[in-house]
This record gives C-alpha cells, structure tokens and sequence, in this order.
C-alpha cells in the first residue's frame, strides 16, 4: 500500500518574476527606455546614488563591481551615514575594511557580542546612535570602550533580550563618555545604583529619554535626580518602591511621559504621579494590580491620559489632538500625515510608538494565552498601526508582534485562528507583504516569519496567496540574507500545507528557490535547512510537483541533508520529504531515482536507529515506499535495512501509533521478497508483527497484517507464527478489525499457514518436540479454518448465490461481485508463485480453504483493479482457467467456491479480451 505522508522569481520563458519597487529610479528609466537607449553606465551620478540607497548593503557592495565609476559613486559618503550589520557576521577584519566608508558614519545597528567588539574598528567618530541586540555576552569592558570611541554619541539603545554581562559601572562609562547623549534605553540589567544614575544626571545635561526595561534593581530616588528627562520606561522592572516613586518622580520638573508597564504598579502611586503638572501620558499595559481596580478605567485627568489593557488606547491618543480624529484607530496614520507639525506632540507620539511596539510584543512572547479579549479588541489594530512607523525597529517589533501574538503553542505550531483573522481584515496581510518587498532585510525578515505564522490559518493563506504573498515568498526565499531566507522558507513550508497552494508555489520558482536554499546554507544553520525540506515534503506530496522537485535537483538535496546533517528536525523533515517522493511510484520515475542515488538508503537506514522518534518514523515511512521499487527492495536489505526494520519493530510497542504502523508497513513492503522475507523470519522479526497485530489501531494492524501474510508463504516462519502465538491474534484480527483489508489478509495468512506446507516442515524429525508441535498445530489449524470460514461466508448473500447458482448470466454474477468486493483488495500485487499457490489450493481436500482460494482470486481480478490485468497474465500462463472450471463445477465443492471461481473465470475472459485488443 502506498502511504503519502502529508505535514505546515527569476525566471525563464513566460514565468512570473518579482522583483521590488523603487520608485525613485523608475521614471529615469522608463525615459531611457521610451528613447530606445538604455545605458547603465551613463545615468547620472545622482540617480546611480539614489539606486545604492535603494538596495541593501551585500547588492550596493556588489553592484560597486560594476565599473570604476560606480565603485566611487559607490563609497559616496551620504550612502554611509547609516548602516545595519545584523544580518551579517561582522569581525574586526570585516570593520576594519569597511572603516574608510564609514568615516561619516551616523547611525549604526549591530547584532551579537563579535560585532560589538568590531565596532571600535570602524574609526566612526561622528557616530551618533548605536541599537545593538542579542546582547547578553556583551561586557561592561566592551561597552565601555565603545562609548569611549563615540564622544558624539547620542541615543544609545541594546535589548530587547537581557544585557546580563552589563553592570552599572558600564553605565557609570556612558555618562562620562558621552555628554551629549539624549537617548538611552537598557534591558535586562540586574542592578542599576544611584551611583551611576547620578552620574548620568550630572554628565548629560540633554539627556531626554531613558528606559531601564526588565530590570531587577534600580535605585528609585536616583532616578528622581535626573531632571532632564522628559520621557521615563522601567516596563517590566521588578522590586521598586513604589512609595519612593509616589514620593519623587511627580517632582520631575519636565516628565512628559512615564511607561510603568509590566510591574506591580498600584493605583494609589498612579494617582499620586498623575498630580505631576508636566506629565501628560502614563502607560501602563498589563498591569495586573493596577487593572483589578475597579475604579482604575474610571480615572480621567484633564490633558492626562493613562493606556492601559482596559481602556480604550485609540481614543485616548486620539484626544492628544486638539481635533479628534474622524476614526480613533487611524490616530497613528493620521499623525503622521498631519501638515500642521506641532514638535511636543510628534516627541509624544513617537516615544508612545517605541513604548507599545516593545510592550505588547513582550506581553505576547510571555504569555500567549492570556488577554484574548484585548488582542481581538485592540492589540492587534495597534499592531498594524504600529507597523506603518516610520521608525523601523518600530516596524519590526510590530511584525515579530503579529508573528507572536497568534501563537498559542510552539510545539505543536498551533495558533488563535480568531488573532489570525483579526489581522486578515484589518488588511493586516497587505501590510505585512509590503513590508516584506522592502529592500531593508530586517523588516524582510519579521515581516515574512508573521506571514509565516498566520497562514498556518488556512483562511489567512488563502488571503496571502491572492494577494500575491507566494511570488513575494518565493522571492525572499533566494535571498542572500540566512534570517531571510529561513523565514520565508517557513512561510512557504506553511502555504505548502494547502493542496490549493503547491501548484502556485512550483509556478512562483519556489520549488528551485528552496533547492538552491538547501545548497546555500547547508552548513550555516538548521533552522532554514528544516524549513526547506519541510516545505518540499509537502510539495512532493502532489504528483506533480514531486517531478519538479527531483528535476530541480531536490532527490540529491534531500538526501545529502539525510546523510549529513544532525539536527533532528532537518533529518525528518528530509526523510519525509523522500518519503514523499516515492509515493508516486505508479506515475514517475521518483521512486527509482531516490533509490540510486548514491548513500540514500543507506542514510535511510541509518536513521532507524535515530534517539528521536520522528526522525525514526519518517525514515521507515521513506524505506515502506520505497520497497515497492523491486531494485529498491533488494538494495534496502543489502544496506542492513532487514535487521534495523526488525530492530525498530522490536523497541516501538510503546511508540506513536505512526512510528508503528510505519515499521510494520516497511517490513511488509520488503518480505514482498522471497530472501527478505526469510531474513526478516531469521532475524526475529515474526514476534513484533505479531505484537502489532493487536494494536487497537486500524492502521497498524493493517501493515502488520500485511506483513504477517507474505511472512506466512513461507514454511518456517508460518511454523514461527504458530510458534509465538499469532494464530489467536490473527484469528482475532480476522474477526474483529474495522478494516475489510486487515480481515482479508489475516484470512489469507492463515489460509497459508495451513494448506499443508507447513505440516510437512514442522514434521520432519522425530523429536519429542516435533511431536508437541504437532499436537499443537491440529488445535490451531481447526481455531484458523473456523475463522476463515466465517470471514468468507460474511461476503456471500445467500440470495444472489442462488440466483449465480441457477444462472450464469452477467447480471447475476455481478450481483455476487458487488457483495464480495474489498476495495482496497486491488491496489495490492501477487507473484507468480503466490498466484500459484492459490491455484493449487483450489485442489485441497478443504472446502474451506477452497472457497478461500476463490475469494482470494476474485479480490485480484476485479476489473478496474490496479494489477488486475498483471494477475490474470499470471494466472493464463499457470492454466488457472483449468482449474476454475473443475472447482465451479465439483459436486463436493462448496457453493461458494462454485460461484466465486464463475466469477474469477469471468473476470479472466473478460483481461484476455483487453490484452487482445491491446495486442
């Protein structure tokens, strides 16, 4: 039985390409065009700049390579006032050779303790701003030369993960170093003295904006000392004295803005801050003393206005405008498109978009099933709003927000359909999908993972599909940049799930892009390796995408991944994904060519014996579907696939029913083979099947009844069956299981078991022991025959015999055919021999076993049946039509072996007349 495991543009000819906008350039260039005289090298030198501000730094360095004079054009130093490392490894050898670019250098975005060490190396002196995340190996040492270096400096910012290395002596350097610094905002440092604070407030005299967030000590009278600050964050510090702050910071003389989100915050120091004359807006989100105040939502000061998880967060920044916005929940788009500039308010507003990007995505990274209400209130609008900033870590934070939020459980990839949809119609896709075609591969990035994440709702992928969101995916998949590319692999590992979608996807180039992904990366990390193959094991899945797959180059991708790689969640995902492949056996070549090429079963095999049980099941799933090839099935025994096939039925009683049903089916597929199905005796193989057969589960004891019937066609390990007690299980699968298909073979392998082969190897000798099993045969052979009676007779109706009896006519034999027929029965295929041994069954003494032979034939000559055609050539060239005969007309014959051997003899006449006519 072929089992399909289903999971989550360059172009050529007349495909689809994407390719991002830039509308700066474009109309030069359609001028250009319209003149039939497009010479790139002659544009001029301000376009030529105006396209490198346009692409990311790895295209700008590359496109640099051009020619002599866009190599200059390219160092030009307006396009190095700002620069973002993350996405790259950046050492002191690489700032060291971008140093003379960037002696102009303003703004920099750095990732990881390396590139922090590197950044001295960049000579910047003028640098103004520093954002640095996944901070936590950064030391008070480096931070302190840094700002050392960076006399200018003036917003410093490192988080939103812990700077656990950084203490306040590093704090104590910031103030010293950098006294025009107006910005600074930390994360995750566990005591901040008044040492250090004091010593901001006395250094920088401009300092506007602080943000000690997720902290565990801060000195709170300190804090009160800093009299420049118009904009204060301690979100989600814990251990404040909150009479301390009652006592002080409404004292601070230009406090414009206070964020105590995330703390112990109580209502009583609420409303002793809110007597400050300056302080114009509290934020206080996920506050949980502070909301089960019954009178908290109540509060409202004048030109004061508190945010919070209970109140309406629109309307109060719509009433920071002296006009109301006509709708509350474009306050932000409307801001930001308002001619009349007032400086207080665009301070405000931007410090609120920081503020709520960073607390609502640590709200929803914390707890993903709490505030339900909130998110479909207003959590999820804010986040789209929020999306549209024009600062871009707001942007990102916002996407990572709507990626997050959505989330219920990582494991099993679940998520809040209700979230998902919420941000459908919001137009949240069109949003996100514009944001990934932007050439700044941060928001790329996040921007992608969100689409990833939501179109696991099917209705959300659906959305992402029409909308264009597979050519943008598609695209993004061949980018340069590892995040970036990962993210969209998962995104298209998510669409993929949808039959709907794969055409889409292969037509889009996404099956090459994930190819060429799989190459790229193949030793810089798991993560975009196990979406890859993840999204090509469900491409494959489909006909013909499994054909576009392999001529893309994916059989030689997946299994180099299967052979090499030791992560556990890339080897599944590739053993599944070949599994896949050759699950098409009857429709492609897919098959045979996993088979040969070079390592893939021995890789296969090898993962049997995986510590991981998906890894493992995933790998039997492969090696099952791969045994119907007849090369495929000698080369997995040669590769040692009998004894670890066996091994793994052995050690997986207490497994997934999954990792079971595919165990046995893998043996099932190799005993088709005589040698194989005597190994797997040998090896001990017969006692684990007979284990499965009592699995409650329709599916396993399908594949090990499977099994447990090729087994029974050979002698001894029809004795072993006996031996190990698998008459009783077979007999009871026989009667019992919901699948007609698993009652059938149990019949035919005790059918097997007692035609008489067995009787004759388990007598030879004298032993006393011979003599016992024996003794004990007769008991099991009469408890075998009994239930194959039974089995066979469930498909006779006594009234259509009778009419089959008095008549042969057409109609009344179909009348029989109708009633017998196992559906299932005709996707499976008889050898020679099997056929065979049928046929002479049709001879013994037995009517029971006679009339099993005819049910047997008829299953697998059923006109439409997929080897039907092959079994009647097999049964021509035995003289099978002989025998029928003499069984469909034998007085001492039982009735149903006369009328399901007229049915066999019909069903023959009826392939020889096809076989002749193809002839």
């Amino acid at each position: 039985m072929s089992r399909r495991l289903r999971r989550k543009v360059a172009n050529k000819g007349k495909e689809k390409v994407f390719v991002p906008r830039f509308p700066e350039v474009e109309d030069e260039v359609l001028e250009a065009e319209r003149s039939g005289d497009v010479d790139w090298t002659s544009l001029p030198d301000d376009t030529v700049i105006q396209l490198f501000s346009s692409l990311n730094y790895r295209d700008r360095a590359n496109l640099s390579k051009t020619c002599r004079t866009w190599r200059a054009l390219g160092a030009s130093p307006c396009l190095w006032s700002s620069l973002d490392l993350r996405a790259h490894k950046c050492d002191a050898t690489m700032a060291a050779s971008l140093a003379s670019r960037c002696v102009n250098l303003r703004k920099l975005r750095f990732r990881g303790a390396e590139s922090a060490d590197a950044i001295i190396c960049f000579q910047a002196r003028n640098l103004q701003e520093i954002s640095g995340d996944y901070c936590w190996k950064i030391t008070d040492a480096t931070l302190s030369m840094i700002v050392a270096r960076h006399e200018a400096l003036e917003s410093l910012q490192l988080g939103p993960d812990f700077c656990e290395r950084i203490t306040s002596d590093a704090i104590k350097a910031i103030a010293l170093c950098c006294p025009k610094l107006k910005k600074l905002r930390l994360s995750g440092i566990r005591d901040i003295c008044g040492d250090a604070i004091n010593a901001l407030a006395k250094h920088c005299p401009n300092l506007a904006d602080v943000g000690f967030l997720d902290c565990l000590n801060i000195d709170e009278v300190a804090l009160g000392n800093v009299s420049s600050v118009h904009f204060l964050s301690i979100a989600g510090t814990s251990n404040m004295k909150w009479r301390v702050v009652a006592q002080i910071w409404h004292k601070l003389p230009n406090l414009v803005g206070l964020d105590v989100s995330r703390t112990d915050v109580g209502p009583t120091t609420i409303g002793r801050l809110l007597s400050s004359k300056s302080l114009k807006v509290v934020c206080a989100l996920n506050c949980p003393i502070l909301e089960e105040d019954p009178c908290f939502s109540t509060v409202k000061n004048k030109d004061q206005f508190i945010h919070s998880l209970y109140t309406d967060i629109f309307k109060g920044l719509a009433s920071l405008y002296a006009n109301t916005t006509q709708k509350e929940k474009n306050v932000f788009l409307d801001w930001r498109n308002s001619k009349n500039k007032d400086k207080k308010l665009d301070e405000i507003m931007t410090w609120l978009e920081w503020i709520l990007s960073h607390t609502l995505l640590r709200t929803a990274e914390s707890d993903p099933l709490a505030l339900k209400n909130f998110w479909l209130t207003q959590g999820a609008a804010l986040l789209l709003s929020l999306m549209q900033s024009s600062q871009e870590d707001v942007q990102e934070r916002a996407a990572t927000g709507l990626a997050t939020f959505v989330v219920i459980n990582d494991e099993s990839a679940s998520i809040d359909c209700g979230r998902a949809e919420a941000v459908m119609k919001d137009g949240g896709i069109r949003l996100l999908l514009h944001l990934a075609k932007s050439w700044r591969e941060g928001l790329q990035s996040e921007a992608a993972k969100a689409i990833a994440n939501l179109s696991v709702n099917p209705n959300v992928a659906k959305a992402v599909a029409e909308d264009g969101g597979i050519d943008v995916l598609a695209y993004l998949a061949g980018s340069m940049n590892r995040l970036v590319a990962e993210e969209a692999a998962g995104g298209l590992w998510n669409l993929s799930v949808g039959e709907e979608h794969k055409g889409a996807i292969a037509e889009a180039g996404g099956i090459k892009a994930l190819v060429e992904l799989i190459d790229k990366w193949f030793s810089s990390g798991d993560g975009v390796l196990e979406r890859a193959a993840g999204a090509l094991a469900n491409l494959a899945a489909d006909d013909k995408c499994s054909m576009e797959v392999a001529m893309a180059g994916g059989v030689h991708a997946l299994v180099m991944l299967a052979r090499n790689c030791k992560f556990e969640g890339v080897q599944e995902q590739a053993a599944r994904a070949l599994a896949n492949l050759a699950a098409h056996g009857d429709s492609n070549s897919n098959n045979s060519a996993v088979g040969q090429e070079a390592g893939a079963l021995e890789a296969l095999v090898q993962l049997t014996h995986s510590p991981h049980e998906g890894v493992r099941q995933e790998a039997a799933g492969a090696l099952w579907n791969l045994s119907f090839d007849d090369r495929n099935r000698e080369a997995i025994a040669a590769a040692g696939g009998v004894e670890a096939l066996v091994a793994l039925a052995q050690s997986c009683s207490n497994a997934s029913l999954g990792l079971q049903e595919r165990a046995a089916g893998a043996l099932w597929g190799l005993s088709v083979s005589e040698a194989n199905c005597i190994a797997i005796g040998r090896e001990g193989g017969v006692a684990p099947l007979i284990a499965l057969a009592r699995s409650e589960a329709e599916d396993v004891h399908e594949t090990a009844a499977g099994a447990l019937w090729n087994l029974a066609f050979n002698p001894g390990n029809a004795l072993r069956i006996v031996e190990e007690g698998g008459v009783p299980a077979l007999v009871h699968l026989c009667c019992s299981s919901v699948s007609k298909m698993a009652r059938f073979m149990a019949a035919l392998a005790l059918a097997y078991m007692f035609d008489g082969r067995m009787d004759e190897f388990a007598l030879i000798g004298t032993s006393s022991e011979s003599t016992s099993k024996s003794v004990s045969l007769d008991g099991a052979r009469r408890m075998a025959l009994k239930r194959i009676e039974a089995f066979v007779l469930t498909f006779s109706d006594p009234q259509a015999f009778a009419t089959a009896a008095a008549s042969s006519a057409p109609a009344a034999l179909s009348q029989v055919t109708e009633r017998a027929r196992i559906q299932e029965a005709g996707h499976l295929r008889c050898s020679g021999a099997e056929i065979g041994r049928f046929i002479a069954m049709l001879r013994n003494p037995s009517s029971i076993l006679k009339a099993c032979a005819a049910f047997a034939l008829l299953q697998f000559t059923i006109p439409g049946g997929r080897h039907a055609v092959h079994h009647a050539s097999l049964m021509q060239g035995v003289g099978a039509a002989r025998v029928l005969r003499a069984a469909a007309a034998a007085a001492t014959a039982p009735l149903e072996a006369k009328i399901f051997a007229r049915v066999v003899l019909r069903n023959l006449e009826r392939h020889n007349q096809y076989v002749e006519l193809s002839i």
